[in-house]
């Protein structure tokens, strides 16, 4: 039996009183930090001109909802959408060891087919489990550093497969359905970093097009379609072969039902890419621990694992941003906003945010570079270490292995539904604790509520 079928064969068969009860509870929470993050991004540029944009053309009023927009929309239009508004802050969740952002790919997708079903609370979360163990595994077994080296977006390409195993939970697929709709997500396989050297706003493409290409994979393979089964492993056109130097298709069922990968996710507490977290975490510890004032720091060191460096330390957009999306994957930039206001807010990325004197003038004065040890550790830990030597002569040091967020450094229960609530009041105003509490109760919810 292949890999991808036994995992097909899991996934079809789980049911919601098999998965322990910590498994639940962190699946309500992540539910919470995704929503929150989508309904906080819902208004944010790129997402609302898009929505402006096509629901013209969208055809026909549907039956999903689009979040936060009181309206509803066809199924594929609402995924769409939704998964923009959910990646749009760089607020939503990462599994480090696949370096994927699932729940901005497999919540949207599983929420939409689920309204559209008519499915119960219950129903949604078990096939969101579903996502999130899939992608989390198949992003492992395409060996995240060397498939993120290669270009390859892991929340793009992972992504179709996830959304794939939660809309096919949704849909009641057996075995070989669940089996077919895997393979078709995988041969929808894409997604390239190429917008970082361009400083371009289309990331958020990525993880909303899996999700589509994931839920039709669904639908396709429950109207008869067949997909590949070796899609990971075939000689001729296995994403192994195509996306990967270090590919492990063991990752794909190793711990299978033991071993939860979704209580493996970070949660982010800071709107910008994730390896620069561990440097803005340091930054604010030095600042705070050593009353550092602007002005008395003359040079910053960051030291940081290899994707890191390559990723939000060496390119022009990460050494000299100009948008709010090159700040975003701006070690450099965040560095200096930790240590010029003590803080990394949504209010740092925006385009006259991004452009004041005194923060461009400031990245002058920080250098990052690549540490062995570091990259050793990584993908199990994403680390920093920041050095600030101050025009005295102080040298201050610090060194983050885990960033705020992570599994071995979490947000507790109260700031992560904290973080929730706060983007929620956004668009739902004094209904936002009506919300949160709908959604932390929702596996005993017989309908979906209104977001």
């Amino acid at each position: 039996m292949s890999e991808l079928r036994e995992l097909a064969r899991f996934l079809a068969g789980l049911r919601w009183e098999d998965i322990p009860e910590e498994v639940r509870d962190t699946a309500r929470l992540l539910l919470l930090d995704n929503l929150g993050a989508a309904l906080g991004g819902v208004n944010a540029p790129l997402p609302r001109k898009v929505a402006e944009t096509y629901l013209p053309l969208a055809g026909e009023k549907g039956k999903a909802s689009l979040w936060g927009r009181g309206e509803k929309a066809p199924l594929t239009t609402a995924v769409f959408l939704n998964a923009l508004a959910g990646d749009a802050l760089g607020l939503d969740d990462l599994h480090t060891g696949s370096k994927t952002h699932i729940g901005a790919v497999v919540i949207p997708a599983a929420w939409g087919l689920a309204e559209q079903l008519g499915k119960s609370g219950e129903e949604l979360l078990l096939a969101v489990v579903c996502g999130y163990e899939t992608m989390a595994r198949i992003g492992k077994a395409l060996g995240v550093a060397s498939h993120r080296k290669q270009g390859w977006h892991a929340t793009a390409t992972a992504g179709t497969f996830g959304a794939a195993a939660a809309c096919g939970k949704l849909l009641g697929l057996d075995e070989a359905g669940m089996t077919s709709a895997l393979g078709l997500g995988g041969s929808q396989s894409f997604g390239v970093w190429a917008f970082l050297g361009d400083g371009t706003n289309s990331k958020s493409l990525n993880p909303a097009r899996a999700a589509v290409s994931g839920c039709e994979a669904a639908l396709l393979a429950k109207a008869g379609m067949t997909g590949p089964e070796h899609i990971l492993t075939a000689e001729d056109g296995g994403l192994l072969n195509a996306m990967t130097r270090e590919g492990d298709v063991s990752q794909v069922c190793k711990d299978l039902g033991t071993v939860w990968e979704l209580q493996r996710m970070d949660n982010r507490p800071y709107p910008c890419a994730r390896s620069t977290h561990g440097a803005v975490d340091g930054a604010l510890a030095l600042r705070a621990e050593h009353g550092l004032e602007p002005g008395e720091i003359d040079c910053v060191w960051v030291d940081t694992y290899q994707v890191g460096y390559q990723q939000c330390g060496r390119g022009e957009g990460s050494l000299r941003p100009r948008t709010p999306a090159q700040a975003k994957f701006s070690t450099p930039y965040c560095v200096a906003c930790a240590l010029l206001y003590g803080e990394v807010g949504l209010d740092c990325f925006t385009g006259e945010f991004v452009l004041r004197p005194e923060v461009q003038g400031f990245l002058e004065r920080i250098t990052v570079t690549e540490d062995a040890s570091l990259t050793a550790a990584y993908p199990r830990h994403w680390g920093s270490r920041v050095t600030v030597e101050c025009r005295e002569g102080r040298r201050l040091t610090v060194e983050v292995a885990d960033a705020s967020g992570s599994v071995d450094n979490p947000l507790t229960r109260e700031q992560v539904r904290a973080k929730a609530l706060g983007l929620i009041r956004g668009c739902h105003g004094e209904r936002a604790e009506a919300v949160v509490e709908a959604i932390l109760a929702l596996d005993k919810a017989e309908v979906l509520p209104e977001l």
